[in-house]
């Protein structure tokens, strides 16, 4: 007996260790749709799949992926039975941008997806926690809602004011606007979901309580037509290749009541209605949203936005991008967004005419209150004003908490990075504590004046919330050498307090514009500390969309504003940013999606270029005469600009070479040899036309770190590293390259100097 125990004890360790060791050594988790975790809505009808592996117990060397199953279902109830679609066994590592290959997707439709995965000894993982995502509005002929807005406003924008870039409008706009819609709920909701967009921006509501944790949204594109870009300083077509206005989806179903609900909308002017000198307007503030409600005993509703809704003027005076925000409170509606209002003295809304641009679902990061800061001092100065500080420079705006003043007692908050986009007020309406913040501006600052202040001025009272496209950290940077660190950390402040509405600005206070050149020059640094996929996919698509559908022009900002000057290095971005995206990410598709693009932009390069083989553009405004704004080479270095010729050649190269590059990956390899052959002669003609054998020097100021990128004849390469020593030590060890040339001190010689 005792050894039949002792067997069935061996045997059962026996069984327990094999079950282990079969169990497979990797785990999917972190699953993305998109580039996004549970996006709320989605227009792709094959959605790409993600996920990460990571170690289910040990951490074998050499584990890997050698199989994948994914399995999508209508509810997560059905995930078992997968009824949308089963990839079965696939054999692949494969583990990023895997297609949807199920069931056609229709509107509105729902998915929950999951994956396991085989490790290096066919051993299978666990299921993955599931994901979901929701298809949005797939064909027009969905969307039954109206463009609506304010019955006081007409269909125009806001003339830009006269008098050079820094004038401002003798008068703003009238009050941001709300709108509301009351109806009925007689059923049991079983689902309810509301597709929505403002523009410029907007916040939606229900039965009083904003909906989502969004803000300054839609995402920024270029939303329509604007007749008069022609005629701008910096002039282009307005022939772009496709124009967009992005919508958001939000699940209601926990937000609805039975009997009477309200749904509600505020407007802000956002980029759609600037009265910039450096921007073009589209027109005046509208909204869009349809909500649909399923209820439980298998009917449903629309209710679309149209004549039936309601407008008011808001206590938010004005709201302009570049102007600032003023609020007074004493123009509030209390219970404006809620069933017990009493909206009799409201106005119809009227009916708006719909953006030229499709509508698509914003499957994208929108902005966020990302963190929020205490001050660090607050100090009252002789004139009576307060001067706060937060320790640290951010692009957001500061809330007040619960502060308490007469009625018409007015604030005034001065930004002290922030001269060049507005100030911001709040006029108090008394009676009791009351708090604030900004709706649809953002202002740059690490500290504040405060003129007026009521009484003491208490930390609890103020917060600066920094506010940028979300985006998270993937890496992390350190040295030994503490000022590396310090600078890497301002770096990553600087380029997140740039990112607004899925794009990032070559400044968050005075231009606010969406540089193609500042894009491709940052990219990768950018990509290797953040997971960048989702911003970037989004960025690559404004590039593509504001080509020019004929010539190949890609603008020096996308989405485009007629105040951005550039040149060739700015376009190159359509080539540099897909390439980066790939060596970074991985991502062979996103070649695919922009190889076109890219041969589109060469096409257009290429009117430039000469007999030698030289690129110089010479692109000309609208007065007929050569326009700097058009044909810049470096920017800026601090002395002597580099040729723009020697400029626009690299640059020439550097975009061959990547479609040479992407056509073998995509295979094509005549394409591919045509394009190697075309870079092979750029590179020729560069060295031929800028090296000067006397000083061995392509120039100063970057000439020889562009040259050094691009590959120096071997012959030539000890003269030229030597000569480019000596500039760096005349400048006492300081570069004086431009945005252009810093980067190609990342070259992988020495270039240490005494």
């Amino acid at each position: 007996m005792r050894i039949a125990i002792i067997v069935l004890i061996v045997w059962l360790v026996g069984v327990t260790c094999r079950s282990t060791w079969e169990r497979s050594q990797i785990q999917p988790g972190e699953l993305t749709c998109e580039y996004m975790a549970d996006p709320s809505v989605l227009d792709v009808r094959q959605p790409r799949l993600a996920w990460i592996n990571t170690f289910a117990s040990s951490s074998e060397r050499g584990q890997k992926q050698t199989a994948y199953q994914i399995r999508v279902a209508s509810s997560e109830a059905h995930l078992n039975q997968a009824d949308l679609w089963d990839s079965e066994k696939v054999i692949s590592d494969e583990s990023i941008r895997v297609k949807y290959q199920g069931n056609p997707l229709g509107s509105r439709q729902e998915c929950w997806w999951q994956v396991r995965v085989w490790d290096k000894y066919d051993h299978v993982s666990e299921w993955s926690a599931p994901s979901s995502w929701r298809m949005g509005l797939l064909q027009k002929e969905d969307w039954k809602a109206k463009w609506i807005g304010a019955p006081w406003q007409g269909e125009e924008a806001l003339a830009k004011p006269l008098g050079g870039p820094n004038a401002r409008p003798e008068k703003f706009g009238p009050p941001a606007p709300l709108f509301r819609k009351a109806f009925e709920i007689t059923k049991t909701v079983e689902k309810a979901v509301v597709f929505v967009t403002g523009l410029g921006y907007f916040e939606f509501y229900a039965n009083g309580q904003k909906v989502g944790t969004d803000v300054l949204v839609p995402n920024q594109t270029n939303y329509g037509k604007r007749p008069n870009l022609p005629n701008a300083l910096i002039n282009v077509e307005d022939n772009f290749r496709r124009y967009k206005v992005m919508y958001l989806a939000y699940d209601l179903k926990d937000r609805l009541k039975p009997g009477r609900n309200v749904l509600g909308a505020i407007l802000g002017n956002g980029f759609y209605n600037p009265a910039k000198f450096w921007t073009e307007g589209y027109g005046s503030p509208r909204f869009l949203a349809q909500i649909h409600i399923s209820y439980t005993d298998g009917t449903e509703e629309i209710i679309a936005g149209d004549e039936t809704w309601k407008a008011s003027q808001s206590a938010i005076l004005m709201d302009m991008v570049f102007y600032g925000e003023n609020y007074d409170a004493r123009n509030e509606q209390p219970g404006w967004g809620t069933a017990e209002f009493d909206d009799s003295n409201w106005q119809p809304v009227a009916i708006r005419q719909a953006p030229a641009g499709d509508l698509v679902a914003q499957s994208f990061h929108s902005d966020k209150v990302t963190e929020r800061i205490r001050p660090i001092s607050i100090k009252k100065l002789e004139n009576g004003n307060y001067s706060v500080d937060f320790g640290v420079e951010i692009s957001g705006w500061v809330r007040l908490n619960n502060v308490e003043a007469p009625e018409g007692h007015k604030i005034d908050i001065s930004f002290n990075g922030n001269q060049y986009s507005g100030d911001n007020s709040y006029t108090f309406k008394g009676g009791g504590p009351e708090s604030y913040a900004p709706r649809f501006n953002w202002f740059v600052f690490s500290g504040v004046e405060i003129r007026n202040w009521p009484g003491e001025l208490k930390a609890d009272q103020l917060t600066a919330e920094a506010v940028n496209t979300f985006i998270q950290e993937s890496a992390e940077f350190e040295t030994s050498n503490d000022l590396f660190n310090e600078i890497n950390k301002i770096w990553r402040r600087s380029q997140i307090d740039n990112m607004h509405g899925g794009i990032a600005s070559d400044c968050p206070h005075r231009e606010r514009s969406a540089y193609t050149g500042d894009a491709q020059v940052v990219c990768a640094t950018v990509m290797q500390n953040y997971d960048a996929q989702n911003f970037y996919y989004k960025w690559m698509q404004d590039m593509g969309d504001a080509q020019d559908k004929d010539s190949g022009y890609v603008p020096n900002c996308a989405p485009w504003q007629p105040g951005c000057g550039g040149g060739v290095a700015w376009g190159a971005a359509i080539c540099i940013v897909p390439w980066e995206f790939y060596l970074q990410y991985g991502a062979k598709d996103v070649l695919d999606d922009y190889y076109g693009d890219m041969k589109e932009y060469i096409r257009y390069m290429q009117t430039w270029v000469d007999e030698n083989g030289i690129m110089f553009s010479q692109r000309k405004g609208a007065s007929g005469e050569v326009l700097q704004w058009f044909n810049l080479g470096e920017w800026v270095a601090p002395g002597e600009l580099i040729r723009p010729d020697l400029v626009h050649t690299f640059y020439f190269w550097t975009c061959v070479d990547i479609a040479a590059k992407a056509a073998e990956l995509l295979g094509n390899p005549a394409e591919g040899a045509y394009y190697q052959k075309l870079a092979e002669s750029t590179k020729d003609a560069f060295h031929k036309k800028f090296y000067n054998d006397k000083n061995k020097s392509y120039g100063d100021y970057g000439g020889n770190i562009l040259a050094l990128r691009m590959g120096v004849p071997e012959d030539r390469k000890t003269g030229v590293l030597s000569t480019l020593k000596q500039n760096i030590a005349t400048n006492k060890g300081h570069l004086n390259t431009g945005i252009f040339g810093t980067p190609g001190f990342s070259l992988k010689y020495s270039l240490k100097t005494e």
